[in-house]
């Protein structure tokens, strides 16, 4: 969405006790966002539509984002209407891959995520969707032989790979994840730890959201094996690290699939760079999958 056309709808909203100037914030991929002052408080306004290529549906993204705050895991939404989400701003630090590693900071995070494991469910109201990596491979591995993908003649190795990692991940335990940790989706206030931006949110397997956090935050195998055994409160027994791992991989192989989408659907999400971004996180992708291969194989 154009910046102009969603400041003045933000301008617009009904909300403010009288004239506001929404400032445009950068960082949003899924989102246009602003920053808004009224009555001596602040506000965020994330403006969005749906995005069915990528499986974001707002429905979704407010009611996870409700049921956030209510776990205390997010700011308060202030209000909810088609394609605008106001939340209360929190000060804090937005986070950086090297903030997530800082041990202090790590120690504190994976505690709230277990909790947003646990406790989300309990506040969440009305449809809600699941997000199963495997589900959106082949999702994007159809919208990308449409579309002519340069990476056209690779879909069924793909898609394969993700059969083959699905069947190593096996049975799972069912919760509510948010499935899109990125460093920059954590705000540290110093007092606590705030995580925003529910646009993928679902149930899913808690190994996602581990992998996850991993992958985005480049864990090095000591801290990755901390954070799990932090989560699961033991050394992980060989089946449910081969999950893992295999997860893993999958997050990097969703990733690098999802800016494949983004080359070809360009209106779909707001970053430059697509190629670049694609080619680094196909990189990593063969990386991890060459590791889970060796790996298994020595067993």
């Amino acid at each position: 969405m154009n910046d102009a056309p969603a400041k003045d709808r933000v301008a617009g909203l009904a909300i403010w006790s009288g004239p506001v100037d929404p400032q445009p914030l950068h960082g949003g991929m899924t989102n246009v966002n602003f920053l808004v002052e009224d009555d001596g408080e602040r506000f965020i306004v994330r403006v969005g539509n749906d995005i069915p290529i990528h499986q974001v549906m707002r429905f979704n993204d407010y009611a996870a984002s409700h049921a956030a705050f209510l776990a205390g895991i997010s700011p308060e939404v202030v209000h909810t209407e088609p394609g605008i989400l106001v939340i209360r701003y929190v000060e804090g630090q937005t986070c950086k891959a090297e903030d997530i590693r800082d041990p202090g900071r790590l120690t504190r995070i994976v505690p709230l995520i277990k909790r947003m494991h646990s406790e989300m469910p309990h506040h969440l109201r009305g449809p809600v969707l699941a997000f199963w990596v495997f589900h959106v491979i082949r999702d994007y591995a159809h919208t990308l032989a449409k579309g002519k993908s340069r990476f056209a003649s690779r879909l069924v190795e793909f898609v394969e790979t993700a059969t083959e990692l699905e069947k190593a991940v096996g049975p799972i335990d069912l919760v509510f994840g948010h499935n899109d940790l990125l460093p920059g989706n954590f705000i540290d206030n110093g007092e606590r730890i705030w995580l925003i931006d529910w646009d993928y949110a679902g149930f899913n397997t808690p190994l996602f959201d581990l992998a996850n956090l991993a992958s985005n935050s480049d864990l090095d195998d000591e801290q990755e094996a901390w954070m799990l055994v932090a989560y699961f409160g033991h050394p992980p027994q060989n089946q449910l690290l081969s999950s893992y791992r295999a997860m893993k991989c999958a997050s990097y192989l969703r990733d690098a699939m999802w800016s494949m989408v983004c080359e070809i659907h360009p209106e779909s999400a707001n970053y430059t760079n697509k190629t670049a971004y694609t080619d680094n996180s196909l990189d990593r992708y063969s990386r991890a999958q060459a590791a889970f291969d060796e790996k298994k194989s020595s067993l």
